[in-house]
C-alpha cells in the first residue's frame, strides 16, 4: 500500500464518506435567509472601481471598441500572445502581434501574456471568475504568462458573492482572480508575479 493510499484509508477511518443522498439532503438544509444582494447601482463602476484598487488596469469599452482597444493593449508589450483557440475572433481581429492558440506548457513562458474571457465577474469584491470554459482556456495560461488580459462583459458581472456563485458550476475548476499576483509572507514585503501575472488589465465591455 502507497503512502497515499495509508493517508485516505486513515482518514476515512476517522470520518467515512456519507451516501450521496445524505449529503445532498444536508446540502438543502442549510439556512440561506441571509441577506444576497448589496448593491442595486452601477454595479459596472463599482467592479472598475473595486478591481482598480487592486493595481490592476480597467478600461471600459464599448463592444464595437473592443478589437482596437485589445490591439492597443498588446502593442504595448511587444512579443507574441496565447489565446485560447475558442476565443471570439473578432476580439483579437485588429491585433498585429503574433497569436499562439492553445500554446503548450512548455511554451507559456516565452510569451508576452495572455488574453482570455472570464466566466463570472463579482463587483462587490473586484473579482473575476474564470472556470476555464468558453474563450478561457486552461488554467496555465492565465497563471504563467507574465501579463494577463481579461475581456469582461457587463452581463457577466455579478453584484455580489451569492449572485455570483450562482452562475458557476462547481463541478468546474474555478480560478479567482483578484488583483495582479502579490504575496507578502516574506518579511511582509509585497512581492508581485510569485502566482501568476505580474500585470492585470482588464477590458469592461458595456
Amino acid at each position: 500500500m502507497s503512502a497515499r493510499d495509508e493517508i485516505l484509508r486513515r482518514i476515512e477511518r476517522v470520518t467515512p464518506t456519507r451516501p450521496a443522498a445524505e449529503v445532498a439532503a444536508a446540502y438543502e438544509r442549510i439556512d440561506r435567509a441571509y441577506r444576497r444582494r448589496h448593491h442595486e447601482g452601477d454595479v459596472i463602476g463599482l467592479f472598475a472601481e473595486r478591481v482598480a484598487d487592486y493595481r490592476a488596469t480597467v478600461l471600459r469599452v464599448a463592444p464595437s471598441g473592443l478589437p482596437g482597444a485589445v490591439a492597443e493593449r498588446l502593442a504595448a508589450r511587444p512579443g507574441s500572445y496565447g489565446v485560447p483557440s475558442d476565443l471570439p475572433p473578432e476580439w483579437v481581429s485588429e491585433v498585429s502581434a503574433p497569436l499562439v492558440r492553445d500554446p503548450s506548457v512548455a511554451a507559456l513562458d516565452g510569451l508576452a501574456g495572455a488574453v482570455t474571457g472570464c466566466a463570472v465577474a463579482i463587483a462587490e469584491t473586484g473579482t473575476i471568475v474564470l472556470d476555464h470554459g468558453a474563450a478561457q482556456g486552461p488554467r496555465a495560461l492565465s497563471l504563467v504568462p507574465d501579463y494577463h488580459l481579461i475581456v469582461v462583459r457587463a452581463e457577466q458581472i455579478a453584484p455580489d458573492v451569492p449572485d455570483a456563485l450562482a452562475r458557476l458550476a462547481p463541478v468546474r475548476p474555478l480560478t479567482f482572480v483578484s488583483g495582479p499576483s502579490a504575496t507578502s509572507d516574506i518579511e511582509l514585503s509585497r512581492v508581485e508575479g510569485v502566482h501568476g501575472p505580474r500585470t492585470l488589465e482588464v477590458l469592461v465591455v458595456a
